[in-house]
This record gives structure tokens, C-alpha cells and sequence, in this order.
């Protein structure tokens, strides 16, 4: 088994944790074979508007293998008669806060050349990027009136700017991305508004992300010639359960494929070998650095490290994975 044998248009590639720098080094070289069998983009779990720049977010600048990506695109394309492209796929939220939806509705609306008072309606950015708003509904901004008028300023820069298609370049792509962006803030400051408890806001959170991921991934795919390999947590990525995968994957169907990342022990992670039954044990014997494989029979290993972002192979991640890359 190849990594060039998926057909998929969309090639989901995904990661354990975010803290084991070999994944990003060994997806680094597989894109740049990829780049050779009609792959023209790469997708990373980033903000979409910070891409645009070659710029992350959630401190993804600090990895060594996502700067390298970087440099090593920018020479490919020195001298590349068909570029590669570099995108983003997340929304512009952090852990604990969302930023105010002003410069990017404002960035949209400039493109535009239209007059309206979006820093009127938003006040003080503030307000809106403090974690106490995405925490208490009670001080979230996302439900005031304001907002939702926001929201309908929102959906009015995005019509418009569909009005100017005929007018493709750069720029208003550019203008596009950030009328998303501006737009997905304001559901996802909504969503924090609403009342419930920590669990229940937790999850409605993370489901208004995946939404907002899978709009970004869907839209890069109808706008991106040639085929994309996505980067990113298994989480995000997997076919089953809620996540942008999922819902990717039930609009595109056999067009998006997902190869599951597998971790056997790591030293970054504090991460020990895997017992020999487990699906990660199954597939550490004759690993030496990594490989494709097959999905395997076995259990979900126990020693997982969900404070870096580590869940092991489950059923759920699974199913309906096309194949398992598992790094020693």
C-alpha cells in the first residue's frame, strides 16, 4: 500500500496529537511525492485567514515542520509551472476565545467599497476576544442585538461579493475568505451565548468549529484545481461521529478519503510502548519508522495523554478509515 494510491480528491491525513513532531516531518514528504500525482494543495488545521499569508494559528508557527512546509513550498514554486497552494481550514478561534468579527467583516467591506459602520455595531474588540465571554453566556456579546445585525451585514458582504465573481482574482478571494471568517465568528459567538452547562456549551462549541471547518474545507475544494491532502487531528478528520470529517465526508462521499495517524511510543509526549494487543501493538511489530497499513484487529490501548491532545485508536476513529499510517 501507497500513499499514491487513493483516488480521493480530498485525502484526509491525520495526526494523534498535535505534539509528536514526526508526523509533521513525515507529511512534509509525503506531500512533496504527492505534488507529483496531481496534489496541487495542502490544508492544515490553522485559521484560513492566517494562511492566506503563509502565517498559523494556535501557535502552530512554533513547529519546526510547518515552517519547513513553508519555505520548501515557496522554492518549489519558484520554478513550478503548475504552483502549489497553501490554505488553512479552521476558523480564527483559540482554546479559551474567539477575536472580535470587526476587521474581518471590515476587510471584506473595504474590498467592496461600501459604507457601513461595522465598528459601530461591534464596539470594543475586547469584549468579544476575553475568555469570560465564551465562558458565561451572560457576558458573551454574541446574542445582543448588535450582533445579529452584524450577522446580516455578514450575509450582505457575502452576496455581494458573489455578485463580483466574474471578477476572480486574488484579491477577492482574499475579501471572500474574510467575509467567512467574520461570518463563522458571529455563529460561533451565538453559540457561546447560549445558556447550558460547561459540558453542554463545550460541545456546542466544538460542534459550531466542525462546521466551520467543514464550510472552509468544502469551499477550498470547489475554488482548488487539482487534488488537496488535509492535515490535521484525527479528531477533526475522521469520517465517523460529528466532527468536520464527518460531515465533509457525507457531502463528497468517496470523493474525501481518510488515512488514520497512528502513534506507537513517543518521548515528546511521554508516551510508552504499546501493549502487543492493542491496534497500536498490532501494528508497532516490523514498524521500524513508519508505515501504511491496513486498519487492524485489536483493542483501544489505555495509556493515552489527553492533556497533549492524545487519544488512542478506537473503533470509532476507525471506521471508516481507508488506511492506518502508524509511526513507530
Amino acid at each position: 500500500m501507497d500513499i499514491t494510491d487513493f483516488t480521493a480528491e480530498l485525502l484526509g491525513l491525520g495526526e494523534p496529537t498535535h505534539f509528536e513532531p514526526a508526523f509533521g516531518r513525515i507529511r512534509n514528504e509525503l506531500f512533496a511525492r504527492l505534488a507529483g500525482h496531481g496534489f496541487r494543495a495542502i490544508a492544515l488545521e490553522t485559521d484560513r485567514v492566517a494562511a492566506l499569508d503563509g502565517g498559523f494559528s494556535h501557535n502552530f508557527g512554533e513547529v519546526d515542520a510547518n515552517r519547513q512546509l513553508i519555505a520548501w513550498l515557496r522554492e518549489y514554486n519558484e520554478n513550478a509551472g503548475e504552483p502549489l497552494t497553501f490554505h488553512g481550514f479552521d476558523a480564527p478561534t483559540e482554546m479559551f476565545s474567539a477575536p472580535s468579527p470587526r476587521t474581518y467583516l471590515e476587510h471584506a467591506r473595504d474590498y467592496l467599497g461600501l459604507d457601513a459602520d461595522i465598528a459601530a455595531l461591534t464596539g470594543d474588540d475586547e469584549r468579544w476576544s476575553r475568555s469570560e465571554a465564551i465562558f458565561d453566556p451572560a457576558q458573551s456579546p454574541g446574542a445582543t442585538a448588535e450582533a445579529r445585525e452584524l450577522r446580516v451585514i455578514a450575509d450582505d458582504l457575502l452576496a455581494a461579493l458573489l455578485a463580483r465573481a466574474p471578477r476572480l482574482d486574488a484579491a477577492w478571494w482574499r475579501a471572500k475568505v474574510h467575509a467567512m471568517a467574520g461570518r463563522g465568528l458571529l455563529r460561533y459567538h451565538a453559540a457561546s451565548a447560549e445558556p447550558g452547562d460547561r459540558d453542554t456549551r463545550i460541545s456546542r462549541l466544538a460542534g459550531m468549529r466542525a462546521v466551520l471547518m467543514a464550510e472552509n474545507l468544502l469551499d477550498i475544494h470547489r475554488s482548488q484545481p487539482g487534488r488537496i491532502l488535509v492535515f490535521g487531528h484525527n479528531g477533526h478528520l475522521q469520517r465517523s461521529g460529528s466532527g468536520a470529517g464527518a460531515i465533509v465526508a457525507s457531502l463528497l462521499g468517496d470523493r474525501y478519503a481518510f488515512v488514520v495517524g497512528s502513534l506507537g511510543h513517543s518521548d515528546a509526549i511521554g508516551l510508552g510502548e504499546p501493549e502487543p494487543d492493542t491496534y497500536e501493538g498490532v501494528l508497532q511489530q516490523g514498524t521500524k519508522t513508519w508505515r501504511l497499513a491496513g486498519v487492524p484487529a485489536g483493542r483501544k490501548r489505555t495509556d493515552t495523554k489527553p492533556e497533549r491532545g492524545y487519544f488512542g485508536l478506537d473503533r470509532n476513529v476507525l471506521d471508516g478509515a481507508a488506511a492506518v499510517w502508524h509511526v513507530a
